[in-house]
């Protein structure tokens, strides 16, 4: 019986360690401190043309709350452009975030942003 139970804690230790080294290197928490409301976020390749679909989905990014952009495991692209709107229509975009050595992203008012 201590073997069996050995073996399921083993095995459980290194599916949580695969879960890990499968995440995306460009995962990154994006923190919404600019003072409005942000309705759609896009985040492309710095190289790509589009801006593809909107990563929040039909939720809204309130000012002050934070949410995980998590990626594919694989993407391998390692410059970023973000780019978001709020409700009346108005853009701002960043470009050439290093999302491989970047984790937080806080947008700020005027269209600064800090990263670490």
């Amino acid at each position: 019986m201590r073997k069996v139970v050995l073996c399921f804690t083993l095995l459980a230790l290194m599916l949580s360690f695969t879960t890990v080294a499968f995440a995306g290197q460009q995962d990154f928490v994006l923190v919404n401190k600019s003072g409005v409301d942000i309705h759609y976020v896009f985040i492309s390749p710095h190289d790509y043309d589009d801006w593809g679909e909107d990563v929040m989905g039909r939720d809204i990014l309130e000012n002050g709350d934070s949410v995980k952009i998590v990626f594919r495991p694989g993407t391998k692209a390692t410059y970023w452009d973000i780019r978001v709107e709020d409700m009346r229509g108005n853009i701002l975009e960043w470009e050439r975030f290093n999302l491989k050595e970047i984790s937080k992203i806080t947008l700020k008012p005027k269209g600064y942003a800090d990263w670490e």
